[in-house]
Order: C-alpha cells, then structure tokens, then sequence
C-alpha cells in the first residue's frame, strides 16, 4: 500500500513531505499492518499443497506479501489454506483446527476438491466442498491452482483485510471471542451437531 491509498481524503498535505507524511485513520493503518502480516498455517492436504508449496518458494516468493510464516501451530495462525481433497474422516480434524486459531482467522479454498469436491464429488468419502462445515473467505478455482492463482487469491484476502473497521467486526465486539463450530461426528456417514434436530425428526416421521 503506498501513501495514496493510506491517505484519507480531504486534508491537504504540502507536497515537499508527502512521501513523509500520511495522514490516515485507525482502521486504515491497523488493517494495513494486518494484512501485511497474514500467517498461513502449515498443512496440505494433497496436490493441491504441492503448488501451495512452490508459491511459498524463491520462484514466486510470498515473503513479498508478509505471508512466508507458515506456522506449525493454529494458535499461531490466521490464514488456513484448505489445499486438496477434503475426506469426511479429515473434515473434523479441519473443523477442530479451525476453532484453534484465533480471531480474527481467514480461509481459503485452494482448488476445485476444496471448493466443491472436484472430480472425487461423487466419492461416497469426499466432503462436496469445505464451506459446507467452515466458512471461506475466498475461492480459487483450478486442478490444481497455480502458484501465480494462489498468489491472486493472498492478494483477495489482503483486499478483504482493508475493508474491515474495527466498529463492525465480530470480534472486536463485547461477547464470546469466537463463534465456535461443533466437530462434525464421524459415524456411518459425516454428520453435522448442528443438524441433529432436523435428523431426528426425520427419524420420528
């Protein structure tokens, strides 16, 4: 971001300082600290993370967006990138590190299997997409993405970044910190806590 897009219009700055000067708003210069800094958390989940990888490499560098800190741990994160095929016995492990990270946290659908099952849709163990269980900020489409998609989809969520204000986030509001989701039940089929009302009325009828 360079000192036009920091700058809040309406006040003149002289310009033999503006390159030094900036005159800004909480929200703009908090964002923009935060979405020089996203921490993606390391994990793949098939060939998906194989491009994940090379993006994080000397080729295409994402050191250049502040996002080369892959952490090991989700308490560390704020960027989980869902890349590859999502199986229902992996799904609650997802949904268990996705309730670890801290707010404010972000996902990332890399790929046709995460966004929506992909060409293994029709699998009796393939979850049709992860926004079915967590929500996703953004989208890539591909089979897999290249680095160069992946880099596009970072740029999005820096995007979604500096369009946040900390007078409506979620989580900067009085409450719980976190809305937490239940960890889908692995039985005879993946099931959802959060239908279990409409299940057992099923059984009923």
């Amino acid at each position: 971001m360079d000192s036009n897009e920091l700058n809040v219009s309406g006040f003149a700055i002289p310009p033999d300082i503006q390159q030094q000067v900036a005159i800004t708003s909480i929200d703009k210069i908090y964002n923009w600290g935060r979405s020089a800094s996203v921490w993606p958390m390391m994990f793949g989940l098939a060939c998906c993370a194989i491009e994940m990888i090379c993006a994080a490499a000397s080729r295409y560098d994402i050191a250049r967006f502040g996002m080369e800190v892959m952490r090991p741990s989700p308490r560390q994160s704020d960027l989980m990138i869902v890349s590859g095929t999502v199986t229902k016995k992996m799904m609650p492990i997802i949904v268990r590190l996705y309730n670890q990270m801290p707010e404010p946290k972000y996902v990332l659908a890399m790929g046709a299997c995460a966004s929506g099952g992909g060409p293994f849709k029709e699998g009796y163990n393939v979850v049709s997409g992860v926004d079915k269980f967590v929500p996703v900020d953004v989208y890539i489409p591909g089979c897999p993405p290249t680095p160069q998609a992946l880099l596009n989809g970072l740029m999005k969520i820096q995007e979604k970044i500096r369009g946040e204000s900390i007078k409506n986030s979620r989580w900067y509001q009085k409450g719980a910190d976190m809305v937490e989701i239940p960890i889908p039940l692995l039985g005879p089929d993946l099931i959802d806590p959060r239908n279990m009302t409409i299940i057992k009325n099923g059984e009923k009828a």
